[in-house]
């Protein structure tokens, strides 16, 4: 068994290795700060839009892990892939994203408390960076940022147990980590308590983070990103699950329930500098678990939920009435102006003794309303 003196070395000759010489003041330092450098020099120029390399990065927001249903812990073997790709923000403007799995927000991993993950972390070839993955779920150095750091074509691994529950963000920690968080490099791992959670009809995952480009939110063509604009908190778009209003009717949406359904939300914020006020218009958080901490008590009927960079929220819905739910944050002038909004539709038969659109006034024995 190794001593605590030997991992150390070890975990920093990988981060030394991946990172090149500029890894030195990195560690020193904890992250070294941004170099426009790192950029390319097109963020000063006004290019056309890009080819794309993948159709989308809009994560599923129902593409997530089956609720754990066993009473033992286990092993999971676990890999996460750093891909960077140029896709599209809005139709007819590009970016180059770096993401973990090709999309964003990354795969969601669920395990249960008392699980052991033996996790890897690939760099794919063609990227251009290093990257690496600090999970906020785990007791490590780094959260295991040190141990994954891996130059493109390599990866590494580690093992860890998952000691505490609760629904946590990973992300990217490399020097200008907020650069790679922005660009998309972030998810969530939902560690289960050992009783599991209680039962639903539907659960949906979404991630909101900010991108800072060198050109006016929806000006056409290829947007490289931004340092000033970062540092100064002012991005160009800001985003439920990378791209812009991406499960909204008029993209890839909206999602579906019936009347009487219940849901639960999974929502991570990337940031890496925005406090989101995730709201759902047209109803409520019935039960809400703030920074994710579901072993806690719930808050009952929450209208708008904060949730800081660097955080996770676990929040349920009700659907008594057919509506159309915008999930949005309530800083409203990142939905009109920004493109954050994701849509739930809900269909079922109206029920106008809770909500009757139509009312005029002068019905008060509609059978209906009995």
């Amino acid at each position: 068994m190794p001593n605590s003196d030997g991992i150390l070395a070890t975990t920093r000759r990988r981060l030394l290795g991946a990172l090149g010489a500029g890894g030195t003041a990195s560690l020193a330092g904890c992250v070294a700060a941004p170099d426009a450098g790192d950029v390319a020099e097109e963020t000063t120029t006004t290019k056309p839009a890009r080819e794309t390399d993948v159709d989308s990065v809009a994560a599923d927001p129902t593409d997530i892990p089956d609720p754990i249903d066993r009473d033992e812990p286990t092993t999971h073997e676990i890999t996460l892939e750093a891909e960077e790709v140029t896709a599209e923000i809005e139709p007819g403007v590009t970016f180059d994203y770096m993401t973990f799995g090709g999309q964003i927000p990354g795969p969601m991993v669920r395990v249960r408390r008392g699980d052991t993950v033996e996790f890897t972390m690939e760099n794919l070839p063609d990227n251009a960076m290093p990257h690496n993955v600090d999970f906020h779920a785990i007791y490590g150095t780094g959260g295991g940022s040190v141990a994954t750091t891996a130059s493109p074509g390599a990866e590494n691994k580690m093992r860890f147990r998952a000691e505490y529950p609760g629904a946590y963000i990973y992300h990217c920690a490399v020097p200008n980590l907020d650069y790679h968080i922005s660009a998309g490099m972030f998810g969530m791992i939902l560690v289960e308590p050992e009783d599991g959670l209680p039962e639903v009809d539907h659960e949906f995952y979404v991630g909101q983070h900010e991108i800072y480009t060198d050109k006016p939110t929806g000006k056409a063509g290829h947007h490289a990103f931004d340092m000033e604009s970062m540092a100064a908190e002012n991005p160009s778009y800001v985003l439920l699950n990378g791209e812009k209003y991406a499960y909204a009717a008029d993209r890839y949406g909206p999602l579906e329930v019936e009347t009487g359904d219940t849901a639960r939300v999974y929502m991570v914020t990337g940031g890496p500098n925005l406090t989101s006020n995730f709201h759902p218009i047209g109803n409520v958080w019935s039960e809400a678990w703030p920074n994710g901490a579901v072993a806690s008590t719930p808050d009952e009927f929450v209208q708008t939920m904060a949730v800081p960079p660097g955080s996770c929220f676990v929040g349920t819905m009700e659907f008594p009435v057919p509506e159309r739910v915008k999930l949005v944050d309530h800083a409203l002038s990142r939905v009109a102006r920004k493109g954050l909004m994701a849509e739930i539709d809900v269909l079922g038969e109206e029920r106008p003794e809770v909500f009757d659109p139509g009312f005029d006034g002068t019905d008060h024995e509609d059978p209906r309303y009995e």
